[in-house]
């Protein structure tokens, strides 16, 4: 069997993802490449994961889940079927998606699918795990920021959902800043400073803040002139930016349906530019009421051991293959760098230009 192969690495640490479809490893470049650092090379080079069409493997795992499942989970918002043999073999099935696995300990991951579409979003997100592994593994952590980047300088912005982190990293990455996360960074202590590093995914934007940013037009021309967004846009905003639609999107009356942006999206379709590294300078704690005036607050917020992703409080990616180290660092050390840091807590209003003009003056101008 022919495979091709794309290697991705980022701070010493890297994975080989081989397919027998060139749709996954090309996938891989574009996803992981804006990012991290992403290059073709050859199946030979011991991959971690091996991602190929086989819909008789898929039918065989299915059967053999089916008949002796003793574990059920969400991963990626999709239900996934598990049994695990004595032997520390996981085998693994998600019939919605029409994709199976097998990981051996010791091995590699296998992945396989029926469609090249599938199987591409399954293997780079596990290919990202097991990259994961490896940074935690070597000291790193998982902060849930969204994070700018100017002469190597970090503004990270952190709070809780719908505070405006989001907002407030787009904003000063119009501005002229280079955007370095838009939901999560891996950070470590590097001497005195702290390094931190992007998490390579997606990028939701939703319809309102991408019409008040002055994006809502471009994007839908390019939608209707036949460009497609990252295959887990739910089928309603693709169809509201159709339409012409600006209103933003709820599923189940709590969960915003968003466009989601291929990461070198971010530059060809909304023209900003992306970081791959920088050092934490400056914490941002966004508080986005409307009507309100921008302007600092009197709050001490400070980075909390809540604010950190870990393999008990994952949401969208549990660990069911062991893809991720028993032992990670513990947040202290880290929270006391941090606190260390300048800070802000600050109230955002929903007036685009006054925002942008206070969070340039808070951050620092662009270079």
């Amino acid at each position: 069997m022919t495979r091709t192969a794309t290697r991705i690495a980022t701070a010493a640490q890297a994975a080989i993802v081989a397919s027998n479809s060139t749709v996954v490893t090309e996938w891989a470049l574009r996803y992981f490449g804006p990012w991290w650092n992403a290059t073709g090379t050859t199946a030979d080079d011991c991959p971690q994961v091996i991602a190929d069409i086989n819909p008789d493997k898929v039918t065989e795992i299915a059967q053999r889940v089916a008949g002796g499942s003793d574990e059920e989970t969400v991963y990626a918002n999709s239900v996934m079927v598990l049994a695990r043999d004595d032997d520390g073999t996981v085998f693994a099935s998600q019939p919605d998606d029409k994709t199976a696995y097998r990981a051996e300990p010791r091995g590699p991951l296998h992945i396989y699918g029926c469609e090249d579409v599938p199987v591409a979003l399954a293997a780079a997100r596990l290919a990202r795990e097991v990259v994961r592994g490896r940074l935690l593994a070597d000291g790193w952590s998982i902060l849930h920021a969204s994070a700018v980047v100017r002469d190597g300088q970090t503004v990270l912005a952190l709070g809780d959902k719908g505070a405006g982190k989001t907002t407030t990293a787009l904003l000063l990455a119009r501005a002229g800043w280079h955007l370095l996360a838009n939901d999560r960074v891996f950070i470590r202590p590097d001497g005195d400073r702290l390094r931190v590093l992007p998490w390579p995914s997606a990028a939701a934007i939703g319809l309102g803040l991408l019409d008040a940013l002055g994006w809502y037009d471009q994007v839908r021309d390019r939608v209707r002139r036949g460009e497609r967004l990252h295959p887990t846009q739910h089928q309603k905003v693709t169809d509201a930016l159709h339409s012409g639609s600006r209103i933003p999107l709820w599923k189940e009356s709590s969960k915003e349906l968003k466009p989601q942006f291929f990461p070198d999206q971010l530059a060809t379709w909304l023209g900003l530019t992306l970081a791959t590294e920088g050092h934490a300078a400056r914490i941002l704690f966004p508080r986005t009421t409307p009507g309100a005036e921008p302007a600092l607050l009197d709050e001490d917020r400070r980075v909390r051991a809540g604010d950190f992703f870990t393999v008990g409080t994952e949401d969208r990616y549990p660990d069911v293959f062991g893809l991720l180290p028993a032992d990670i660092p513990r947040s202290e050390p880290l929270l006391e760098l941090l606190g260390e840091l300048p800070r802000h807590t600050l109230a955002l209003g929903h007036d685009v230009k006054a925002n942008s003009d206070f969070l340039t003056q808070v951050a620092g101008p662009a270079a």
